[in-house]
C-alpha cells in the first residue's frame, strides 16, 4: 500500500498565544515555550462530520479520483458525537459514494495509525483498491477552559488520507498497546480531557522509541533511509526528545503542531497534506507515521510516498 496525496480542514477560528495568555495570567512565550505552539483553532459552529466531509471532498477535488472507486472510508476520532450512524457513513451519504465499506475507530490520539493498518489489511486482502482514512476531532468542546495544561496545546481539526495498492510490498507497521494503569489519559463522553503531563512524556519518549526501533528491526530498513518522520503532533518537547534518543536530527521529525496545534487523530494527516504541498516528498520516498495517546496506544508505519 502507497499514500498517494493527503488533505485538510481546519476550522475558521484561529486562537493565538495572546488570547491564552491573557487567560491564565502569564506570557505568551510562556506558552511557546512549553508546547512548541503559537496557534490553535477551535470549530465556531462546525460539526465533526461537516469538519471530516470538507477534507475528503478536498481530497477527492485534488487527486480527481471517481468516488465510486473508494472501497473504503476509516474514520479515527477521539470526540465522536453520537453512536450511530458513523462520520463514514456521513461522508459516504453527503459525497453520494454508492456503495463501499464504512467503519468509525476510537483508539486515542494514535487512532489514525490504526485506522491506516486497517485500511492496509483490507487492501492487501484485495477487498478494495483504494482506501480513504480520515482523522478528525473537536477538542475544544472537551477541553477545560481553567486548565492551562490541555487549553494552550488542543486544537480542532481534520484530515483525509488516500491510499492504493502498490506494486512492491513495503508496508511495515507496528501496533501496540499497554494498560493506562494510572488513567493518565482520558476523556468520557460528558466530561473533559485529563492529561497528567509528566506522566505521558514519560510514556511517549520511552514508548514510541521502543516501538519506532522495533518497526526497523521488522524491516530491515535503516533510519537514515527513511526521509521523514511524520508524528503525531503532541507537543514539541516530546517530539524533540523522541528525536534525539532516536539519535537523528530533530529535523527529520516533521512538525506543523507550531501553527495547528495539537489535534489528536487529525494531527498526522493533517501534516501530510502540508509536506506534500511544499513538494518535500517524491515518489517511492520512504517515510514513517508514528502515533501514539490514550490507551496507552503505540504505533508506528513505515511505507512508500506513491505520488510523483
Amino acid at each position: 500500500m502507497e499514500i498517494i496525496a493527503s488533505s485538510s480542514y481546519l476550522p475558521k477560528r484561529k486562537i493565538d498565544n495572546k488570547e491564552l495568555a491573557k487567560r491564565f495570567n502569564v506570557e505568551e512565550e510562556y506558552i511557546e515555550k512549553r508546547t512548541g505552539i503559537k496557534e490553535r483553532y477551535f470549530v465556531i459552529d462546525e460539526t465533526i462530520e461537516e469538519m471530516a466531509k470538507n477534507a475528503v471532498e478536498k481530497l477527492i477535488q485534488k487527486t480527481q479520483i471517481n468516488r465510486q472507486e473508494i472501497g473504503l472510508i476509516v474514520v479515527a476520532t477521539t470526540s465522536t458525537n453520537k453512536l450511530m450512524p458513523g462520520i463514514s457513513n456521513y461522508i459516504q451519504k453527503e459525497l453520494e459514494i454508492e456503495k463501499c465499506i464504512c467503519l468509525d475507530i476510537l483508539a486515542g490520539c494514535s487512532g489514525f495509525i490504526n485506522a491506516t493498518d486497517i485500511a492496509q489489511m483490507y487492501i492487501k486482502s484485495g477487498k478494495v483498491e483504494k482506501a480513504i482514512v480520515v482523522g478528525a476531532d473537536i477538542l475544544s468542546k472537551y477541553t477545560d477552559e481553567e486548565d492551562i495544561g490541555t487549553a494552550i496545546i488542543l486544537s480542532d481539526g481534520a484530515g483525509a488520507t488516500l491510499y492504493q495498492k502498490s506494486k512492491e510490498d513495503e508496508y511495515y507497521s507496528n501496533i501496540e498497546a499497554i494498560p493506562d494503569e494510572k488513567d493518565i489519559l482520558t476523556c468520557k463522553t460528558d466530561r473533559k480531557i485529563f492529561m497528567e503531563g509528566l506522566s505521558i512524556y514519560k510514556y511517549a519518549v520511552t514508548e514510541t522509541v521502543k516501538n519506532v526501533q522495533g518497526l526497523l528491526e521488522q524491516s530491515g530498513e535503516k533510519l537514515e533511509n527513511i526521509k521523514y518522520v511524520i508524528p503525531h503532533q503532541s507537543n514539541l518537547k516530546i517530539i524533540s526528545a523522541i528525536a534525539n534518543r532516536l539519535n537523528v536530527d530533530v529535523s527529520k521529525m516533521y512538525t506543523n503542531i507550531q501553527n495547528v496545534g495539537n489535534t489528536f487523530c487529525a494531527s498526522i494527516p493533517i501534516a501530510l497534506e502540508e509536506i506534500e504541498e511544499k513538494g518535500l516528498l517524491q515518489k517511492g520516498d520512504k517515510i514513517i507515521l508514528l502515533g501514539y495517546g490514550g490507551g496507552l496506544n503505540t504505533g508506528s508505519i513505515l511505507l512508500p510516498w506513491g505520488h510523483s
